[in-house]
């Protein structure tokens, strides 16, 4: 009911349904569950502060009751660098992302749409910065995937041939 509220953009509705349900959880797995889809409202919204400070919620938790690379963990530092992305903090971005990355690389295949995905966005925040060799690395490295796993005629794969020739362009 949550995601659905969020997803027609009932921002009120669905941080009021997630309150109610937090002062009734009491397992921490679905607390942090909460504190993820509130962290996603707030994002929507561009309270991007707030949005981190519930994503970081939900870290000290998943932290305390997940192993050290369960892919929890790792969407939880995506999510987290996406805002920081949003804010215009690149540094901070890379950060989190380098954390996700990490662990992706450890707990995922190496063919896995999650991986392409976290390469893809990793390439938007260095070639923000500047670092146009290393976003061309991350974006062959989401190709190789996605041409592994996806149609050729998919959004994913015409997307990211669409940044690495605008990034080619900067080299």
């Amino acid at each position: 009911m949550g995601q659905l509220l969020l997803q027609v953009g009932h921002f009120n509705q669905t941080e009021e349904l997630y309150n109610e349900l937090l002062e009734i959880a009491s397992d921490e797995s679905d607390i942090a569950h909460i504190y993820l889809h509130i962290g996603l409202s707030k994002w929507q919204q561009d309270k991007y502060q707030e949005a981190v400070a519930f994503y970081e919620k939900e870290l000290a938790i998943i932290r305390r009751t997940l192993p050290q690379d369960d892919p929890t963990l790792a969407h939880t530092y995506a999510n987290i660098s996406a805002v920081y992305n949003n804010m215009g903090d690149c540094t901070k971005a890379i950060e989190f992302y380098e954390k996700s990355n990490k662990i992706y690389e450890i707990s995922l295949p190496t063919n896995h749409p999650d991986l392409a995905a976290l390469y893809n966005n990793i390439s938007e925040v260095v070639y923000e910065i500047g670092y146009y060799s290393k976003a061309l690395c991350y974006l062959e490295n989401a190709m190789t995937i996605w041409r592994k796993s996806l149609p050729s005629t998919h959004d994913n794969i015409k997307t990211t041939m669409n940044s690495k020739d605008r990034v080619r362009k900067n080299l």
